[in-house]
């Protein structure tokens, strides 16, 4: 599984890379993909993850290797979906911040499970979209931050296409996708950190 992972991963970030819409709007997007592939290959031996982080982490990385190529707010899927349910604006960022929710949700919940952090299960589910929450929050201030200091990037990597409450709709829909991450694949998670825990 782990050559196929980094296959994908690198043939995508090759293809992604290739003739992008930009280049300082493509490094900004794919950073976070290439930081996660180190800290997963500083972590692969002490602290392996189950199947369902690694598979939820290869898909984010797509994800931001996607829009890094075309710029968020010029992703062909976006705007085929834009025609087939009627709007005026290309919504993939938006499924790039339910990612932001989901995955990290994921991957959080097995690092505090594992690590014995949170006593009580109850608070478990809580913690973890608070931390979730403090991510997309801080994301929003990397990109406002890059907007101040970057004139030539910080459209394209914003992608607010217009949207007043773009920033709050992104929290938002992290928040979504943190919960549903939760609800869809907290049984799943528990047996998986079981086996990995055995093994």
């Amino acid at each position: 599984m782990k050559y196929a992972w980094l296959t994908i991963f690198f043939l995508v970030l090759a293809w992604s890379g290739w003739k992008p819409h930009d280049y300082p709007t493509w490094w900004l997007e794919v950073v976070p993909a290439l930081l996660a592939l180190v800290v997963l290959t500083l972590t692969r031996q002490r602290f392996p993850l189950t199947s369902l982080a690694y598979a939820l982490i290869l898909v984010h990385a797509l994800i931001l290797m996607v829009g890094g190529h075309y710029t968020y707010a010029e992703v062909p899927i976006g705007d085929w979906v834009n025609d087939w349910m009627g709007g005026d604006r290309n919504n993939y960022d938006k499924l790039g911040h339910l990612a932001q929710g989901f995955i990290p949700a994921i991957v959080i919940r097995e690092v505090l499970i594992r690590n014995h952090v949170v006593a009580r299960r109850g608070w478990l589910s809580f913690i973890v979209i608070c931390i979730c929450l403090a991510i997309s929050a801080f994301y929003e201030l990397i990109e406002w931050w890059v907007a101040l200091f970057s004139a030539e990037a910080a459209d394209s990597f914003l992608g607010t296409q217009g949207y007043v409450w773009d920033t709050q709709s992104d929290m938002a829909w992290a928040l979504v996708g943190a919960s549903l991450a939760i609800i869809l694949l907290g049984k799943l998670h528990d047996r998986q950190i079981r086996n990995q825990i055995t093994v």
